[in-house]
């Protein structure tokens, strides 16, 4: 294992829900023991791509993220994983990486992207130890309360509450 993945951890979707206080859709991931959450505030297009992704809605066109997949899959590419790379003033930033036979190739993405992308890629999502740390200490909410009730509410959440989330 290289020194990077051992700084990787796998991460899975556990649903989507909106912020109290500022409606804002939040994608949350948890690793595979359910211990660590990784909330992240996305834009309305992007939770309706990863929303019809989770409840397996086929739209009745091809979604900007599946015409993505479907052209590297006719290219004989396709999404390896993405990694959820840095945390920057409150704002996360993502990898995707594209294998292919020309090599490897890694891109600069938006995480909200990237979840949808993989998603339909069937890819790994993995975040950065280093991410996590950050985003633990730091101030992601308005107030210590609010971040309180979010971590409380996330670690006694059952699945069919993701499920309100509305597109």
């Amino acid at each position: 294992m290289s020194s990077i993945e051992s700084e990787l951890v796998r991460m899975e979707v556990r649903g989507l829900m909106l912020d109290p206080s500022s409606k804002t859709p939040i994608v949350v991931l948890h690793d595979e023991d359910g211990e660590i959450f990784l909330p992240i505030w996305i834009g309305a297009f992007e939770a309706n791509a990863i929303a019809l992704r989770l409840e397996g809605v086929e739209p009745p066109r091809p979604m900007t993220h599946d015409l993505l997949v479907a052209s590297l899959d006719h290219l004989g590419a396709k999404i390896d994983r993405v990694t959820i790379s840095a945390l920057r003033e409150n704002t996360f930033f993502a990898v995707t990486s594209i294998v292919g036979s020309g090599g490897q190739l890694e891109l600069d993405s938006r995480p909200s992207d990237a979840i949808a992308l993989a998603l339909r890629a069937d890819a790994p999502i993995f975040v950065l130890r280093s991410v996590l740390e950050s985003a633990q200490a730091a101030e992601l909410t308005r107030s210590a309360s609010n971040e309180e009730e979010l971590k409380k509410w996330l670690e006694e959440a059952e699945l069919e509450d993701f499920g309100e989330y509305e597109m």
